[in-house]
């Protein structure tokens, strides 16, 4: 019976071992479909992102952006408060509150709406970091 106990632990121990053994490899597997699927999707990333990529490199490139918008478009104040449902004064503060940098993305894009046009925001690097820096600083590749 002894005997008997001692195979079945030695099978037992056999077979944990194949399955650690398998497990492994298929983490490894995993781990390696992981880093395609997250370089084809940072290469996609930058190829959709490349229109922002030159408004990037100017140091304020949306400052005042939506008055220059309204004056090309030769739209009055007034007009553009009617449209968004504010006061004049309100239409006033969404200019002032984008050249801060506060304005929110809702009144953004109900100023734009109002002038017939719609807001399309993107992101860019702003320095030449490379997707492996991100990876190694703290994220440890699930970023």
């Amino acid at each position: 019976m002894a005997a008997k106990n001692d195979f079945r632990g030695r099978v037992l121990h056999i077979i944990a071992a194949l399955f650690a053994k398998v497990g492994l490899e298929v983490e490894r597997e995993v781990t390696r479909m992981f880093e395609k699927d997250r370089k084809l999707l940072r290469k996609r990333l930058d190829e959709e992102m490349r229109h922002f990529r030159r408004a990037g490199k100017e140091p304020g490139p949306t400052n005042g952006l939506l008055r220059a918008m309204r004056q090309a478009l030769q739209i009055p104040m007034a007009e553009i408060a009617q449209e968004c449902g504010v006061r004049r004064s309100g239409a006033s503060n969404f200019e002032r509150r984008e050249l801060e940098g506060t304005i929110t993305l809702r009144s953004l894009g109900r100023m734009a709406e109002a002038m017939g046009c719609k807001v399309v925001y993107g992101g860019c690097r702003s320095t030449a970091r490379r997707w492996s820096t991100w990876q190694k600083r703290g994220c440890g590749g699930r970023c």
